[in-house]
């Protein structure tokens, strides 16, 4: 109380209107707080305190939810009605961070077209047309909107900005690390020039820094840096059992079930069988490609674990073919700054079993934008391969800013829709290269060796 004053309660929908029930000894204004009733009549949500209002008000709004809540629930009432925003985000949440999402394209497009549908410039709470909203949600919004091609706008965080920090709500004394871990993802889906997100992700990333540094994260599956193994990590940690905290202790099964770890389980596994048998093939072509140009089997590894963490569905087995072999490509050239474009027009052979690789990597790359996009690309890769320039010298000291800035163009190009005509499938591996880039920048080889290990050659069990 000493957080929310009792004055500002009655203006605007604060946390205090959920627990009305316990504020039975206080003077409170009902003409005024029935105006911040959600067009349904409840007070955020809650039975309880909706409850508490019929019995002080007899108001017809707030009665017809209590007897619509105890219809549905064969007498009684849950601790939360509804929730349907909450529930819908988590659950898409949970079905990406279990790597089954493609198996529910159709449902979860439903599912965020809910929440689109109810969005307001406030943000967004765990059930809909609520005037009151917290960060949690809204956070949650912003990020998977945001991915899956929604136009939406960030500046709903700024009503949870006072001074240089974020707050989940307006008179939240403690802040908890899981709205603010949750701000930190809504973050790194920045486009340029928006300094909301900006100031998001400088408030969260020293937040949990700080929480992390303390030994202060209770969330189990808090703060990973599991770029490549994400979805094993989170299949190893995910609880069919997870209890969520209100007046009273409840599950949802929405979120938190069997059936989803179970699939994830047994599509992981079998991903992983397709992937292992890839490897084998990968290797026996390196064997026979009489690879001489300083490239290891280790690194032929590196390059597949690369390809198959972040294009791992069975049937896009000719895409990591090719990534791996433009790597290799890519990798020999940089390196040993070979202008395969001067010696092919010069007829020279000194490096030919590298311009043959260069070509059927190029051809396998025709043959699958085909297959997804219905078009040829092969003039464009061709082009692309012959204005590399690989005598001039690189500049490997860009500065972060620079960097980082180009990375938020990506970002915007990939997200947002175009009319240029390229799949969102194409801009997403676009990313998902970037993305493996700061990942070898970002890892030891000893961490990337037991990533490789555990996420090529275990089972999940």
């Amino acid at each position: 109380m000493e957080r929310t004053p009792i004055e500002l309660m009655h203006k605007v929908p604060t946390y205090l209107l959920y627990n009305l029930e316990g504020l039975e000894n206080m003077e409170l204004e009902w003409p005024k707080l029935l105006k911040l009733q959600t067009p349904k009549g409840t007070f955020l949500t809650s039975p309880a305190a909706t409850s508490f209002a019929v019995m002080e008000t007899k108001d017809e709004n707030c009665l017809a939810y209590i007897n619509y809540v105890v219809n549905k629930f064969n007498g009684g009432a849950p601790t939360v009605y509804p929730v349907d925003i909450f529930a819908r985000l988590w659950a898409v949440d949970r079905l990406q961070r279990l790597g089954v999402s493609r198996f529910f394209a159709p449902e979860i497009k439903n599912c965020l077209d809910h929440v689109y549908r109810f969005w307001t410039e406030k943000g967004s709470y765990s059930g809909r047309e609520s005037e009151f909203c917290e960060i949690d949600d809204t956070s949650m919004g912003i990020r998977l909107l945001r991915l899956h091609g929604y136009n939406i706008s960030p500046n709903a965080l700024s009503n949870f900005k006072k001074g240089d920090e974020f707050t989940c709500y307006v008179g939240q004394g403690f802040e908890s690390p899981s709205p603010i871990f949750n701000l930190y993802r809504a973050s790194q889906v920045l486009f340029p020039g928006e300094t909301i997100l900006e100031q998001a992700r400088q408030f969260s990333y020293n937040f949990l820094r700080e929480r992390l540094q303390k030994d202060q994260l209770l969330d189990k599956w808090l703060i990973s840096k599991h770029l490549p193994d994400e979805a094993r990590f989170y299949i190893q940690n995910y609880s069919v059992d997870d209890i969520w905290i209100g007046k009273s202790l409840y599950r949802m099964p929405d979120i938190n079930n069997e059936a989803y770890l179970e699939l994830a389980k047994l599509d992981y596994n079998k991903c992983q069988a397709q992937h292992q048998m890839e490897w084998n093939r990968m290797e026996q072509w390196y064997e026979d490609s009489s690879l001489e140009f300083g490239i290891s089997k280790k690194e032929l590894l590196l390059f597949y674990f690369l390809a198959s963490a972040s294009i791992f569905e069975p049937e896009r087995s000719g895409e990591r073919s090719a990534w791996v072999k433009s790597q290799i490509v890519y990798t020999i050239l940089s390196e040993q700054r070979i202008d395969l474009s001067s010696e092919f027009r010069n007829g020279q052979r000194r490096n030919w079993g590298l311009i043959t690789i260069l070509f059927e990597t190029i051809r396998d790359l025709k043959s699958h934008a085909q297959e997804r996009i219905g078009r040829d690309i092969s003039d464009l890769l061709l082009d692309a391969v012959s204005s590399m320039d690989w005598n001039k010298e690189r500049n490997c000291c860009s500065k972060y800013m620079e960097i980082e800035k180009e990375m938020q163009l990506l970002v915007k190009l990939v997200l947002q829709e175009s009319s240029n005509g390229i799949s969102k499938d194409i801009k997403q591996t676009f990313l998902m290269v970037a993305e493996t880039f700061y990942y070898r920048a970002y890892f030891a080889t000893e961490q990337i060796d037991k990533h490789v290990t555990k996420v090529l050659f275990d089972p999940v069990l």
